[in-house]
């Protein structure tokens, strides 16, 4: 079973759209997936599914009401089994170590080819440690600034869970962590490869053991909304960093391209992958799949090997979707479903998105469709 945590360290990017896409991906090339809501706060996993709400869940077997073999629900996809989060139920958004620890282990013993689980957002240990259940998670961005920096900063926090969970209790190694953990600043200033060296002077052993969870730990990621292949830059950042402050390398799965019709999938209650498979969006996903399907399945007792491959291959990927991308716009012009006053229109509300705040967005927007509508006028 290849266990494949998906975060993003922030809401809004598209991560649960992906996480119920790509468990159709996958189980359209026969595998058998369960895909888990794991966003315990605030549910939404059931809507990318098509999946009416449920009355069990993660919550309800946390409480007791429910066995975890009850909450295992077939879907209308074959192949595809649902666990519902069940965000009503009061505190399910911070769970005790026994619980997560309860779930980790009934998790690790499902029959199936893939688990995917749809992080919450934030760096709650216990989203951390689900995270860590595999070395091959998958963290999930968007080209604005504020999702870059939080998905590098799950990322940090991660590295940061792992190297506590490397030293033992009361060795110098985790006393190093426990008085670093007192200094805020110090702690925000974190340059890990610096302190894993300070950390092996002092404590060779247990340094030792994180190295080599180190080695094996290479997360992978996803850029999505993107609107152009320049986007696909913001990747090369995240992994410069990754690689100079953590000592961390990824994998780079590849980008996705904003798509209207994942809007009017959703409101039609599919996932886009069976509403319009042939669909920029959903070849994406199926693309991703495909990676996924011919990985090895790794564990934290393997080797992963690191390569600049994947960053090569999904820069070429976002240039061809791009113009795959252009081409049906120009489909549209020539057939004259989109007018070139929609397409500018379009490209405007765009630049506006990436380049103003929400309120000055609004208010320039205001501005320019008056202007627009004099101008028609005359």
């Amino acid at each position: 079973m290849q266990i494949i945590s998906v975060a993003s360290g922030k809401g809004g990017v598209g991560k649960s759209l992906i996480s119920a896409n790509l468990a159709i991906a996958l189980a359209k090339a026969g595998k058998t997936v369960v895909v888990a809501d794991m966003d315990l706060g605030a549910s939404n996993l059931h809507l990318a599914l098509g999946f009416p709400s449920a009355k069990i869940g993660m919550g309800t077997f946390l409480t007791g009401q429910s066995k975890f073999e009850e909450i295992i629900q077939q879907t209308d996809y074959e192949n595809v089994y649902f666990i519902p989060g069940d965000s009503e139920i009061p505190g399910l958004s911070s769970i005790k170590a026994s619980q997560k620890n309860s779930i980790i282990r009934r998790f690790k013993n499902l029959d199936t080819d893939y688990l995917i689980l749809d992080l919450g957002a934030g760096t709650h240990l216990s989203i951390l440690d689900f995270f860590l259940m595999s070395p091959q998670g998958i963290i999930v961005t968007s080209p604005t600034v504020t999702a870059t920096l939080n998905g590098y900063l799950f990322l940090k926090n991660t590295v940061f869970r792992l190297m506590q969970n490397s030293f033992k209790r009361g060795s110098k190694a985790a006393n190093i962590l426990t008085d670093l953990k007192k200094d805020s600043t110090s702690l925000q200033r974190l340059y890990i490869p610096k302190l894993a060296e300070k950390i092996r002077q002092i404590d060779p052993e247990n340094a030792q053991v994180f190295y080599d969870q180190m080695e094996q730990f290479q997360p992978r990621l996803i850029m999505n909304m993107i609107d152009e292949p320049t986007d696909a830059d913001k990747a090369y950042k995240i992994r410069r960093s990754c690689r100079e402050y953590l000592g961390l390398d990824l994998e780079f799965l590849g980008v996705i391209y904003k798509d209207s019709l994942q809007d009017v999938a959703l409101s039609s209650r599919l996932p886009i992958t069976v509403y319009k498979p042939q669909s920029l969006l959903s070849q994406a996903i199926f693309r991703i799949a495909d990676k996924i399907l011919v990985s090895e399945t790794k564990s934290f007792n393997d080797s992963i090997m690191t390569s600049d491959e994947s960053f090569q291959t999904a820069e070429a990927e976002a240039l061809e979707d791009f113009e795959n991308k252009m081409s049906y716009i120009e489909d549209l012009l020539g057939t004259g479903a989109l007018s070139m006053s929609d397409l500018a229109e379009t490209i405007k509300s765009q630049q506006y998105e990436i380049t103003q705040l929400r309120k000055e967005n609004l208010l320039y927007k205001s501005k320019l469709i008056k202007a627009a509508s004099q101008g028609f006028k005359i």
